[in-house]
Protein backbone atom coordinates (compact mmCIF):
# COMPACT_ATOMS: atom_id res chain seq x y z
CA UNK A 1 0.00 0.00 0.00
CA UNK A 2 1.91 3.33 -0.87
CA UNK A 3 1.68 6.35 0.69
CA UNK A 4 -1.38 8.47 -0.84
CA UNK A 5 -0.01 11.64 -3.00
CA UNK A 6 -0.54 15.16 -2.43
CA UNK A 7 -3.45 16.82 -3.07
CA UNK A 8 -2.83 19.34 -5.86
CA UNK A 9 -5.10 22.25 -4.72
CA UNK A 10 -7.92 23.45 -6.93
CA UNK A 11 -8.98 20.53 -9.62
CA UNK A 12 -8.89 21.26 -13.26
CA UNK A 13 -11.23 19.04 -13.65
CA UNK A 14 -14.46 21.28 -14.02
CA UNK A 15 -16.70 18.19 -13.51
CA UNK A 16 -19.02 18.62 -10.87
CA UNK A 17 -16.66 16.79 -7.61
CA UNK A 18 -20.25 15.28 -6.34
CA UNK A 19 -20.51 13.24 -9.27
CA UNK A 20 -16.88 12.17 -9.52
CA UNK A 21 -16.13 8.54 -8.63
CA UNK A 22 -13.27 7.11 -7.21
CA UNK A 23 -12.04 3.63 -5.74
CA UNK A 24 -13.68 3.03 -2.20
CA UNK A 25 -13.26 0.01 0.33
CA UNK A 26 -16.91 -1.18 0.96
CA UNK A 27 -16.53 -2.87 4.61
CA UNK A 28 -19.05 -6.16 5.60
CA UNK A 29 -21.09 -3.36 7.95
CA UNK A 30 -21.52 -1.12 4.54
CA UNK A 31 -19.56 1.94 5.38
CA UNK A 32 -16.98 3.16 2.49
CA UNK A 33 -13.73 3.95 3.34
CA UNK A 34 -11.12 5.79 1.38
CA UNK A 35 -7.86 4.41 2.97
CA UNK A 36 -6.73 0.49 3.74
CA UNK A 37 -4.72 0.38 6.69
CA UNK A 38 -4.32 -2.03 9.51
CA UNK A 39 -4.72 -0.57 12.51
CA UNK A 40 -2.43 -1.24 15.68
CA UNK A 41 -4.39 -0.02 18.67
CA UNK A 42 -2.82 -0.67 22.32
CA UNK A 43 -5.56 -1.44 24.88
CA UNK A 44 -3.32 0.38 27.92
CA UNK A 45 -1.01 2.93 27.77
CA UNK A 46 1.34 0.32 29.10
CA UNK A 47 1.44 -0.57 25.90
CA UNK A 48 1.34 2.21 23.59
CA UNK A 49 5.36 2.27 22.47
CA UNK A 50 5.07 -1.53 21.80
CA UNK A 51 2.35 -0.48 19.65
CA UNK A 52 4.21 2.09 17.70
CA UNK A 53 6.85 0.04 16.93
CA UNK A 54 4.99 -3.02 15.58
CA UNK A 55 2.99 0.12 13.00
CA UNK A 56 6.78 1.62 12.31
CA UNK A 57 7.78 -1.77 11.02
CA UNK A 58 4.97 -2.81 8.89
CA UNK A 59 4.14 -0.94 6.08
CA UNK A 60 0.69 -0.41 5.26
CA UNK A 61 0.12 0.07 9.45
CA UNK A 62 -1.08 2.79 11.80
CA UNK A 63 -1.37 3.20 15.58
CA UNK A 64 -3.16 4.69 18.00
CA UNK A 65 -0.76 5.51 21.27
CA UNK A 66 -2.97 6.95 24.02
CA UNK A 67 -2.62 6.98 27.49
CA UNK A 68 -6.37 5.46 28.67
CA UNK A 69 -6.88 1.95 29.94
CA UNK A 70 -5.40 1.48 32.97
CA UNK A 71 -7.03 3.23 35.95
CA UNK A 72 -10.33 4.54 34.34
CA UNK A 73 -13.73 3.44 36.15
CA UNK A 74 -17.29 3.94 35.15
CA UNK A 75 -18.06 5.78 32.28
CA UNK A 76 -14.15 6.68 31.65
CA UNK A 77 -13.76 3.26 31.44
CA UNK A 78 -16.80 2.81 29.37
CA UNK A 79 -15.82 5.56 26.64
CA UNK A 80 -12.41 4.38 26.59
CA UNK A 81 -13.88 0.98 25.26
CA UNK A 82 -16.57 2.12 22.89
CA UNK A 83 -14.08 4.96 21.25
CA UNK A 84 -11.30 1.75 20.38
CA UNK A 85 -13.69 0.02 19.84
CA UNK A 86 -15.53 1.77 17.14
CA UNK A 87 -12.16 3.31 16.14
CA UNK A 88 -11.62 -0.48 14.64
CA UNK A 89 -14.61 -0.25 13.00
CA UNK A 90 -13.92 2.89 11.15
CA UNK A 91 -14.37 1.99 7.29
CA UNK A 92 -10.78 3.16 6.62
CA UNK A 93 -9.45 0.55 8.93
CA UNK A 94 -9.22 -2.90 6.99
CA UNK A 95 -8.35 -4.90 10.06
CA UNK A 96 -6.55 -4.27 13.53
CA UNK A 97 -3.74 -5.95 16.39
CA UNK A 98 -4.53 -5.29 19.66
CA UNK A 99 -1.65 -5.10 21.63
CA UNK A 100 -2.17 -5.21 25.91
CA UNK A 101 0.17 -5.38 28.95
CA UNK A 102 -1.99 -8.27 30.72
CA UNK A 103 -2.73 -7.01 33.95
CA UNK A 104 -4.66 -3.90 32.23
CA UNK A 105 -8.66 -2.93 33.30
CA UNK A 106 -9.49 -2.94 29.55
CA UNK A 107 -7.80 -6.30 28.82
CA UNK A 108 -6.74 -7.01 25.37
CA UNK A 109 -7.78 -10.36 24.82
CA UNK A 110 -11.91 -10.12 25.55
CA UNK A 111 -11.51 -6.68 23.88
CA UNK A 112 -9.90 -7.95 20.19
CA UNK A 113 -13.11 -10.42 20.69
CA UNK A 114 -15.36 -7.49 20.61
CA UNK A 115 -13.87 -6.43 17.56
CA UNK A 116 -14.02 -9.54 15.67
CA UNK A 117 -17.75 -9.63 16.61
CA UNK A 118 -18.00 -6.49 14.92
CA UNK A 119 -16.82 -8.19 11.42
CA UNK A 120 -13.29 -6.68 11.53
CA UNK A 121 -10.55 -9.15 10.99
CA UNK A 122 -8.38 -8.71 14.15
CA UNK A 123 -4.69 -10.18 16.25
CA UNK A 124 -4.05 -9.80 20.00
CA UNK A 125 -0.78 -9.71 21.38
CA UNK A 126 0.40 -9.09 25.24
CA UNK A 127 3.66 -8.16 26.36
CA UNK A 128 3.25 -10.26 29.90
CA UNK A 129 1.95 -13.12 27.57
CA UNK A 130 4.72 -13.18 24.78
CA UNK A 131 7.57 -12.91 27.07
CA UNK A 132 8.32 -9.32 27.10
CA UNK A 133 8.52 -6.19 25.01
CA UNK A 134 10.80 -7.64 22.27
CA UNK A 135 8.92 -10.90 21.99
CA UNK A 136 5.57 -8.92 21.90
CA UNK A 137 7.08 -6.68 18.71
CA UNK A 138 8.02 -10.14 16.47
CA UNK A 139 4.56 -11.14 17.77
CA UNK A 140 2.67 -8.21 16.87
CA UNK A 141 4.39 -7.10 13.65
CA UNK A 142 4.02 -11.07 11.81
CA UNK A 143 0.33 -10.43 13.29
CA UNK A 144 -0.30 -7.36 11.93
CA UNK A 145 1.50 -8.00 8.45
CA UNK A 146 -0.70 -10.75 7.90
CA UNK A 147 -3.85 -8.72 8.04
CA UNK A 148 -1.82 -6.71 5.78
CA UNK A 149 -1.72 -9.32 3.51
CA UNK A 150 -5.05 -9.70 3.64
CA UNK A 151 -6.07 -5.90 3.16
CA UNK A 152 -4.07 -5.62 -0.35
CA UNK A 153 -6.49 -8.26 -1.87
CA UNK A 154 -9.74 -6.08 -0.58
CA UNK A 155 -12.27 -5.60 -3.06
CA UNK A 156 -12.81 -2.14 -4.67
CA UNK A 157 -15.87 -0.69 -5.53
CA UNK A 158 -17.01 2.78 -7.29
CA UNK A 159 -17.96 5.27 -5.07
CA UNK A 160 -18.81 9.30 -4.79
CA UNK A 161 -18.52 11.88 -1.82
CA UNK A 162 -22.51 11.23 -1.42
CA UNK A 163 -21.49 7.30 0.02
CA UNK A 164 -19.02 9.09 2.50
CA UNK A 165 -19.77 10.10 6.12
CA UNK A 166 -17.46 13.21 6.30
CA UNK A 167 -16.54 14.64 9.92
CA UNK A 168 -16.59 18.43 10.83
CA UNK A 169 -14.77 20.56 13.35
CA UNK A 170 -14.09 24.66 13.64
CA UNK A 171 -12.05 24.32 16.51
CA UNK A 172 -11.84 28.20 17.66
CA UNK A 173 -14.17 30.83 17.47
CA UNK A 174 -11.50 33.74 16.10
CA UNK A 175 -13.55 36.40 13.71
CA UNK A 176 -11.84 35.13 10.93
CA UNK A 177 -13.24 31.19 11.92
CA UNK A 178 -16.78 32.68 11.91
CA UNK A 179 -16.81 35.20 9.00
CA UNK A 180 -15.15 33.12 6.37
CA UNK A 181 -14.20 29.73 7.14
CA UNK A 182 -17.26 28.49 8.71
CA UNK A 183 -19.32 29.96 5.97
CA UNK A 184 -17.69 27.79 3.46
CA UNK A 185 -17.78 24.64 5.13
CA UNK A 186 -21.29 24.76 5.90
CA UNK A 187 -22.21 25.84 1.93
CA UNK A 188 -20.36 22.38 1.44
CA UNK A 189 -21.61 20.82 4.35
CA UNK A 190 -25.24 21.52 2.66
CA UNK A 191 -24.04 20.24 -1.22
CA UNK A 192 -23.17 17.13 0.85
CA UNK A 193 -25.96 16.60 2.63
CA UNK A 194 -28.04 16.78 -0.94
CA UNK A 195 -25.86 14.43 -2.66
CA UNK A 196 -26.59 11.71 0.18
CA UNK A 197 -23.44 11.92 2.59
CA UNK A 198 -23.90 11.48 6.23
CA UNK A 199 -21.76 14.75 7.94
CA UNK A 200 -20.89 14.42 11.41
CA UNK A 201 -20.03 17.48 12.97
CA UNK A 202 -18.08 18.03 16.68
CA UNK A 203 -17.57 20.60 18.95
CA UNK A 204 -20.87 20.59 21.32
CA UNK A 205 -19.58 22.78 24.21
CA UNK A 206 -20.40 25.34 22.63
CA UNK A 207 -23.97 25.19 22.64
CA UNK A 208 -24.45 25.31 25.88
CA UNK A 209 -24.87 28.94 26.03
CA UNK A 210 -27.69 28.85 22.93
CA UNK A 211 -29.39 25.78 24.25
CA UNK A 212 -33.14 26.66 23.42
CA UNK A 213 -31.41 27.56 19.54
CA UNK A 214 -29.36 24.33 19.13
CA UNK A 215 -33.05 22.73 20.29
CA UNK A 216 -34.58 24.63 17.50
CA UNK A 217 -32.17 23.06 14.88
CA UNK A 218 -33.87 19.36 15.91
CA UNK A 219 -35.71 17.11 13.19
CA UNK A 220 -37.29 15.35 15.81
CA UNK A 221 -38.33 15.13 19.51
CA UNK A 222 -35.98 12.73 20.71
CA UNK A 223 -33.27 14.71 18.67
CA UNK A 224 -34.07 17.64 20.36
CA UNK A 225 -33.61 15.81 23.59
CA UNK A 226 -30.36 14.48 22.86
CA UNK A 227 -29.24 18.20 22.16
CA UNK A 228 -31.00 19.97 25.29
CA UNK A 229 -28.86 17.13 27.20
CA UNK A 230 -25.59 17.43 25.55
CA UNK A 231 -25.63 21.23 25.91
CA UNK A 232 -25.37 20.09 29.73
CA UNK A 233 -23.15 17.39 29.64
CA UNK A 234 -20.48 18.95 27.09
CA UNK A 235 -20.59 22.23 28.71
CA UNK A 236 -19.09 21.50 32.40
CA UNK A 237 -15.98 20.21 31.62
CA UNK A 238 -12.85 22.09 33.29
CA UNK A 239 -11.38 22.80 30.03
CA UNK A 240 -14.64 23.83 27.97
CA UNK A 241 -15.14 26.56 30.22
CA UNK A 242 -13.11 28.78 28.15
CA UNK A 243 -14.79 27.95 24.75
CA UNK A 244 -18.46 27.98 26.64
CA UNK A 245 -17.56 31.61 27.63
CA UNK A 246 -16.56 32.80 24.31
CA UNK A 247 -19.45 31.31 22.43
CA UNK A 248 -22.01 33.26 24.91
CA UNK A 249 -20.94 36.06 23.20
CA UNK A 250 -21.03 34.81 19.76
CA UNK A 251 -24.45 34.84 17.99
CA UNK A 252 -26.06 31.10 17.51
CA UNK A 253 -25.52 31.25 14.05
CA UNK A 254 -22.18 31.88 13.80
CA UNK A 255 -21.40 29.51 16.28
CA UNK A 256 -22.94 26.42 14.55
CA UNK A 257 -21.80 28.06 11.07
CA UNK A 258 -20.15 24.80 9.84
CA UNK A 259 -23.89 22.87 10.38
CA UNK A 260 -25.20 24.69 7.09
CA UNK A 261 -29.06 24.88 6.87
CA UNK A 262 -30.10 21.13 7.43
CA UNK A 263 -32.13 19.86 10.37
CA UNK A 264 -29.72 17.93 13.19
CA UNK A 265 -31.11 14.07 12.46
CA UNK A 266 -29.09 12.46 15.29
CA UNK A 267 -27.29 13.15 18.41
CA UNK A 268 -25.04 10.85 19.32
CA UNK A 269 -22.25 10.27 22.38
CA UNK A 270 -18.21 10.63 22.70
CA UNK A 271 -17.10 7.31 20.85
CA UNK A 272 -20.57 6.19 19.31
CA UNK A 273 -21.56 5.45 15.70
CA UNK A 274 -24.87 7.15 14.20
CA UNK A 275 -27.86 5.07 13.21
CA UNK A 276 -29.22 7.08 10.50
CA UNK A 277 -27.57 6.12 6.84
CA UNK A 278 -27.27 10.46 5.90
CA UNK A 279 -28.40 13.54 7.09
CA UNK A 280 -26.45 15.90 9.94
CA UNK A 281 -25.19 14.06 12.59
CA UNK A 282 -24.30 16.10 15.91
CA UNK A 283 -21.40 14.17 18.22
CA UNK A 284 -20.76 15.42 21.19
CA UNK A 285 -17.66 16.29 21.90
CA UNK A 286 -15.28 19.17 22.82
CA UNK A 287 -14.09 20.81 19.56
CA UNK A 288 -10.43 20.74 20.50
CA UNK A 289 -9.00 18.92 17.43
CA UNK A 290 -7.18 16.11 19.01
CA UNK A 291 -10.56 14.95 21.15
CA UNK A 292 -13.20 15.76 17.97
CA UNK A 293 -11.41 14.22 15.34
CA UNK A 294 -10.82 11.25 17.24
CA UNK A 295 -14.72 11.31 17.83
CA UNK A 296 -15.57 11.97 14.24
CA UNK A 297 -13.33 8.75 13.30
CA UNK A 298 -15.18 6.67 15.66
CA UNK A 299 -18.48 7.92 14.46
CA UNK A 300 -17.32 6.49 11.15
CA UNK A 301 -16.07 9.39 9.13
CA UNK A 302 -13.73 8.07 6.54
CA UNK A 303 -12.55 12.03 5.98
CA UNK A 304 -12.61 15.43 8.52
CA UNK A 305 -12.96 18.58 7.68
CA UNK A 306 -10.97 21.03 10.15
CA UNK A 307 -11.56 24.81 10.09
CA UNK A 308 -8.81 26.83 12.41
CA UNK A 309 -7.23 30.40 12.20
CA UNK A 310 -5.00 29.02 14.50
CA UNK A 311 -3.41 27.00 12.14
CA UNK A 312 -3.32 23.85 14.32
CA UNK A 313 -0.75 21.36 11.70
CA UNK A 314 -1.72 18.09 12.92
CA UNK A 315 -3.92 15.47 11.53
CA UNK A 316 -5.30 12.23 12.87
CA UNK A 317 -3.87 8.49 12.14
CA UNK A 318 -7.36 6.78 10.91
CA UNK A 319 -8.94 9.34 8.98
CA UNK A 320 -7.26 12.16 6.11
CA UNK A 321 -7.62 15.58 7.54
CA UNK A 322 -8.36 18.65 5.43
CA UNK A 323 -7.15 21.46 6.81
CA UNK A 324 -9.60 24.63 6.05
CA UNK A 325 -8.38 28.52 7.26
CA UNK A 326 -10.47 31.65 6.92
CA UNK A 327 -7.14 33.36 8.73
CA UNK A 328 -4.64 35.57 6.08
CA UNK A 329 -1.58 34.97 8.10
CA UNK A 330 -2.76 31.56 8.55
CA UNK A 331 -2.98 31.14 5.18
CA UNK A 332 0.07 32.83 4.20
CA UNK A 333 2.89 31.92 6.94
CA UNK A 334 1.69 28.15 7.26
CA UNK A 335 0.31 27.86 3.28
CA UNK A 336 2.08 24.00 3.25
CA UNK A 337 0.10 22.91 6.19
CA UNK A 338 -3.18 23.94 5.31
CA UNK A 339 -5.22 22.46 2.29
CA UNK A 340 -7.71 25.46 1.52
CA UNK A 341 -7.30 29.41 2.23
CA UNK A 342 -11.32 29.78 2.45
CA UNK A 343 -10.62 33.76 1.61
CA UNK A 344 -10.80 33.05 -1.95
CA UNK A 345 -11.84 29.29 -2.23
CA UNK A 346 -15.26 28.29 -3.30
CA UNK A 347 -17.35 25.36 -1.91
CA UNK A 348 -17.03 23.67 -5.12
CA UNK A 349 -13.06 23.93 -4.41
CA UNK A 350 -13.40 22.58 -0.94
CA UNK A 351 -15.78 19.59 -2.88
CA UNK A 352 -13.16 18.72 -5.23
CA UNK A 353 -10.08 18.71 -2.71
CA UNK A 354 -12.43 16.27 -0.56
CA UNK A 355 -12.76 14.24 -3.83
CA UNK A 356 -9.09 14.18 -4.28
CA UNK A 357 -8.69 12.84 -0.92
CA UNK A 358 -10.79 10.57 -1.24
CA UNK A 359 -9.02 9.21 -4.61
CA UNK A 360 -6.46 8.85 -2.98
CA UNK A 361 -4.20 12.15 -3.09
CA UNK A 362 -2.59 13.06 0.56
CA UNK A 363 -3.42 15.85 3.04
CA UNK A 364 -0.90 18.43 4.17
CA UNK A 365 -0.78 16.86 7.42
CA UNK A 366 -0.19 13.11 5.56
CA UNK A 367 2.20 14.55 3.20
CA UNK A 368 4.24 15.61 6.06
CA UNK A 369 3.18 12.98 8.53
CA UNK A 370 1.54 14.61 11.09
CA UNK A 371 -0.46 13.14 12.94
CA UNK A 372 -2.23 13.22 17.01
CA UNK A 373 -4.47 11.06 19.35
CA UNK A 374 -6.33 11.49 22.06
CA UNK A 375 -9.67 10.33 23.72
CA UNK A 376 -11.53 12.90 25.93
CA UNK A 377 -11.71 12.43 29.20
CA UNK A 378 -15.08 12.82 31.64
CA UNK A 379 -13.25 12.75 35.13
CA UNK A 380 -10.00 12.24 36.36
CA UNK A 381 -8.30 8.58 35.78
CA UNK A 382 -6.80 7.49 39.35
Amino acid sequence: MSAPERVSGRSDDVSDPLERTFDAYRRPDGSVGIRNNVLVTPSVICSHIVAERIADRSDGAISTPHDHGCGQIGADHEQTERTLLHLARNPNVAGATVVGLGCEHLQSGPFAERIGESGVPVRETAIQDAGGSDPCIEEGIAATRELIAEAESAATTDATLGDLTVGVVSSDLRASTRAVADPLVGETVDALLDAGARVAVAGTERLAPHADSAVERAGSAETADGLRDATVRTGQPGNARGVVRRAADVPFEEVVGTWGEASVAEVVGYGERPTVDEGLVVVESPSRFEEAATALAAAGASLVIHATAEGVPTGHPVVPVLKVTGDATTADVLAEDMDVNARSATPTDLLSMLSEAAEGGATATERHGLTKFAINRIGPSL
